[in-house]
């Protein structure tokens, strides 16, 4: 199987980005497909569920320049097939490596191509905010999953994503938003929901909910199907990955 890189990707944060990518990436390895959670996010929130310390990262410098460092860094986690690279919170002058590297907008590509024979699937827990890194990100990843809220400032946001694929030149066909936090009994999220998923954004139909078993996982430290398997939060990530893997 060839190596699918899918990040995960907001440009504003606290919308679900990260536990998506955890879950989704459980997943995967629940199905025997070998994986890696990278971690670009200085804040290290994906490496904390994953009850990975963040100063067992690599330095910045040392992840975009020094493979077998980079190699060692991978931590095996609690879940068979499933392996870590933690964040650092070096990683949030990372821009400033990449500007001094020779091409600063296909470093990190490089650098997850040499990963591409001991896993099937690769996710990136990506930084909020458009940066070198965020861009790096979108030219390597082949889904770029995009959590929106059902809010008219997310799709805003969505809407600006996509105008900056289209001004750098960028495949707009990587850009796979579905709808994220979602409360079915406020009108107005109903009501964007209704209104965007028949337009030209192409939303996934898998929604996931707004959840305190979500919420839970920053105390549990753990994918919610490990303490809330047959919850509407549960039930929703394996009915997004389901159609990622159809994409």
């Amino acid at each position: 199987m060839k190596l699918k890189i899918i990040g995960v990707y907001s440009i504003k944060g606290g919308v679900g980005k990260t536990a998506t990518c955890v879950n989704l990436a459980y997943l995967a390895a629940y199905e025997r497909k070998r994986t890696l959670l990278s971690d670009l996010d200085p804040q290290g929130s994906a490496t904390f569920y994953m009850r990975v310390r963040t100063s067992d990262g690599l330095k910045a410098r040392d992840f975009l320049n020094h493979p077998k460092e980079r190699n060692r860094a991978v931590k095996a986690t609690d879940f068979e097939f499933m392996d870590l690279l933690p964040a650092d919170l070096s990683y949030r002058r990372m821009d400033l490596q990449l500007n001094k590297s020779k091409h600063p907008k296909s470093m990190l590509k490089d650098i997850y191509k040499g990963f591409s024979k001991d896993y099937d699937y690769l996710f990136i827990d990506c930084p909020p905010n458009i940066t070198l890194v965020s861009e790096n990100v979108f030219r390597t990843a082949d889904i770029l999953l995009v959590p929106v809220i059902p809010t008219t400032l997310s799709i805003l946001t969505l809407e600006n994503l996509v105008k900056f694929f289209k001004d750098k030149g960028l495949p707009g066909k990587k850009i796979v938003p579905f709808f994220s936090m979602v409360e079915h009994r406020k009108k107005m999220h109903r009501s964007i929901m209704e209104e965007c998923r028949p337009g030209g954004y192409h939303f996934l139909k898998a929604g996931i909910p707004y959840s305190s078993d979500v919420e839970k996982m920053g105390v549990n430290r753990r994918p919610v199907f490990l303490d809330y398997p047959n919850s509407p939060a549960a039930t929703a990530y394996r009915e997004l990955w389901e159609e990622i893997k159809k994409s």
